[in-house]
């Protein structure tokens, strides 16, 4: 071979490493890709400020730089549509599927698609009943049922102080979505109070539907029946913004010092500060900002750990005298 032709035979081998590296060069870059992780959630709706901070903590901890591709569905209340988004999360082959549920009854067949999908399921914030418990892989939330056992404690310590214990106690009752582990929760730790006082009687029992503008509804038309009301009890910071807003118009006091107990949950900053302002006598806590905790439960499952089956949060609840603007600025929602 003459010296030509090695020359270009080098050259020629120079070029074919060059390519190569540079192919391998592509493929290494591309590699981070592989390990986006898709999570499909499927949001019940944004019918509070609770909700909206939940799915803003969805948002901000399931992120791309985060190493995930977020699919968020609002359901819009409806059940049918979280089906319909689970089934649409099953077909896009989505790593994972956290499912925030509207109620915690009917969801057998499509979690156990998702399972014979082999995608875990996780649920958040409010819980399913299921036939078979390994149809999800994880459940985080609040103990609805002791939050509202919070509130009864509150409120039997409450009368007490003031001497009102062996008097007669009239309560209206604001109830949040029917079948939610909200409301069955909340209104559970009510009536198992109500069951232990002879002398607290349910006046009103009527959905709010956790919205501002229908707990408003019913209770202008609870006070056309009666203004004779020493407590209410409402399921979430929206709704008693609607009966603060009612008793406002037909001119009866609550909160400190007023003529009517008001109770909430959730603990939202504008429910904060009605309770600092007095305009809330208690605030039950129901922490929304899961997004961490549901990732945990990830990180868990792709490192072949087996997370725990329930994880409640730990909560509080709040009077007036516990708050500071301050406080209720850094709490983040």
């Amino acid at each position: 071979m003459n010296d030509l032709c090695k020359k270009a035979c080098v050259l020629f081998g120079v070029g074919a490493v060059l390519f190569l590296s540079s192919c391998s060069g592509q493929q290494e870059a591309e590699e981070p890709h592989a390990d986006v992780l898709t999570v499909g959630f499927s949001q019940l709706g944004n019918e509070s400020d609770w909700r909206v901070a939940n799915t803003e903590s969805m948002k901000s901890t399931f992120t791309e730089e985060g190493g995930y591709e977020l699919l968020l569905e609002d359901a819009q209340q409806k059940q049918e549509k979280q089906i319909a988004a689970i089934r649409n999360f099953i077909l896009r082959e989505v790593d994972y599927i956290v499912l925030a549920p509207v109620v915690e009854t009917g969801w057998d067949e499509v979690l156990a698609e998702a399972k014979d999908a082999d995608v875990p399921v996780i649920i958040m914030d409010r819980m399913v009943d299921t036939e078979d418990g390994e149809l999800y892989t994880a459940w985080v939330g609040s103990d609805m049922r002791e939050e509202g056992e919070k509130a009864v404690r509150w409120l039997e310590e409450f009368l007490e102080e003031q001497g009102r214990a062996e008097e007669e106690v009239s309560i209206v009752h604001i109830q949040g979505t029917p079948g939610s582990s909200a409301q069955l929760g909340r209104t559970y730790g009510l009536e198992k109070g109500l069951a232990m006082h002879d002398n607290w009687h349910l006046a009103a029992q009527v959905c709010g539907e956790f919205t501002q503008a229908k707990a408003y509804e019913v209770m202008k038309e609870i006070l056309l029946e009666t203004k004779e009301m020493d407590v209410v009890y409402c399921e979430n910071d929206n709704e008693a913004f609607g009966v603060m807003q009612a008793l406002d118009e037909a001119g009866i006091s609550y909160g400190e010092g007023g003529d009517v107990i008001l109770i909430s949950f959730d603990a939202t900053e504008a429910g904060l500060i009605a309770c600092m302002e007095g305009r809330i006598n208690l605030n039950v806590e129901c922490n929304p900002l899961h997004g961490p905790r549901v990732e945990k439960i990830i990180r868990q499952l792709e490192e072949g750990q087996v997370p725990e089956k329930e994880s409640f949060v730990e909560e509080t609840i709040f009077e007036p005298e516990d708050l500071t603007a301050d406080f209720i600025a850094a709490r983040g929602y």
